[in-house]
């Protein structure tokens, strides 16, 4: 008899609301989701839909008005809901990547030491192993005492990629990684998001609002008004904007 693996992620109602009266806003309505270990979901929506918020509540880098959010770890499940600020960023150090948009590299600090960073902030040990077939897989070996100004955006962002892979945490999230990137550095970008899931097993959730980049991922959330609207299973990027575009209307 097999068990099914707990999920990397597990989000329950969440429920965010921002202003009052006229101006209220609420990105999250009872919103529920599952993300499978190992798996690489794109988060796709209008503006407006609330896939930033979703993130950003699904990664502990903010708090759901009502609802709960439970990240599976190496040391069991954690609940983020209601965990104090202190806990809370010892849980992302240790558990949680993440890619920006705008790379969020140190800039007095060389590649490697930009990589190491979590790890040395969450007081952990790397596997050196694990740490050199990283840099060996996003062609860094040469650019490891660089500092970010020296290195080109696609090799910015090859850092910040190897930075979130680096400590092994349970999930990786995503925020618009390709956005600053010309198409065939994005492109690169994304076939490493995708060697994380297959060749690292990672777990990788992408916030973008690039059909072809969420094409790279096994499924596509689409929201619309804080809610899920569909779940497609490996869609193809026409597939993602006939459905974005009967969403917007």
């Amino acid at each position: 008899m097999t068990t099914t693996p707990a999920p990397a992620v597990r989000a329950e109602e969440l429920t965010k609301q921002y202003g009052t009266g006229e101006a209220v806003v609420r990105p999250l309505q009872r919103l529920s989701l599952q993300v499978p270990q190992a798996s690489y979901t794109a988060i796709m929506g209008p503006s407006g839909s609330g896939k930033s918020t979703l993130m950003h509540v699904l990664a502990g880098l903010d708090t759901p008005d009502a609802g709960t959010v439970t990240l599976g770890t190496t040391e069991g499940p954690v609940e983020l809901t209601g965990l104090s600020e202190k806990h809370l960023t010892r849980i992302r150090r240790r558990h949680i990547g993440f890619i920006f948009q705008s790379y969020n590299l140190v800039p007095a600090m060389t590649a490697k030491e930009n990589i190491l960073l979590p790890s040395s902030l969450g007081g952990g040990q790397v596997d050196r192993y694990f740490y050199d077939l990283v840099i060996e897989r996003l062609g860094l070996t040469d650019r490891l005492h660089h500092r970010p100004f020296e290195l080109s955006g696609g090799q910015q962002q090859r850092v910040a990629v190897a930075r979130a892979l680096a400590a092994q945490p349970a999930v990786i999230f995503a925020d618009e990684p390709t956005g600053n990137l010309d198409s065939r550095t994005g492109a690169e970008v994304l076939a490493l998001l995708r060697a994380a899931v297959d060749e690292f097993d990672q777990t990788v959730v992408m916030v973008t609002h690039d059909v072809n980049a969420a094409a790279e991922a096994d499924r596509t959330v689409l929201l619309a008004d804080g809610q899920i609207l569909e779940t497609l299973e490996k869609p193809s990027a026409q597939m993602l904007a006939a459905t974005m575009i009967g969403a917007q209307q």
